[in-house]
């Protein structure tokens, strides 16, 4: 599935956060907020595809909420408050200028975001690839 191997290496890249700590300069913040921007792209067009090639009609057309919330109807994730909160980030991050906003998405990427997207991967892993 290409869209699942396209979030597994965006997911990889996003590790690469752990290796920074504040104070961040603009480069390096604008740089991992994109990483956190990526990943997030590849993740639900990941779900999408999974659930499409799952039989899951109702993920054929979809915008990402339509399809966090299909996938957390289908157990495909657990905690759809998170990946909600994790959706608005996203959309935060063209606002990546403004460094408060940034520093939060970093922050939540950190504590929050990367533990869901391991728990995404690990989901598609065993439950849905065959």
């Amino acid at each position: 599935m290409k869209k699942f191997e396209n979030f597994c290496k965006a997911l990889n890249n996003l590790e690469d956060i752990r290796k920074y700590t504040p104070p961040y300069d603009n480069v390096v913040l604008t740089g991992l907020v994109s990483l956190y921007q990526i990943c997030f792209e590849q993740a639900w067009k990941a779900m999408k595809e999974t659930m499409e090639n799952e039989g899951v009609n109702t993920a054929v057309t979809g915008s990402p909420r339509s399809i966090i919330k299909e996938a957390y109807r289908v157990h495909m994730i657990d905690d759809e408050s998170a990946w909600l909160s994790a959706l608005q980030a996203r959309n935060l991050a063209s606002h990546a200028y403004n460094q408060e906003t940034a520093l939060e998405i970093v922050k939540n990427t950190r504590e929050a975001y990367l533990p869901l997207f391991h728990k995404l991967k690990a989901s598609i892993e065993q439950n849905w690839i065959h």
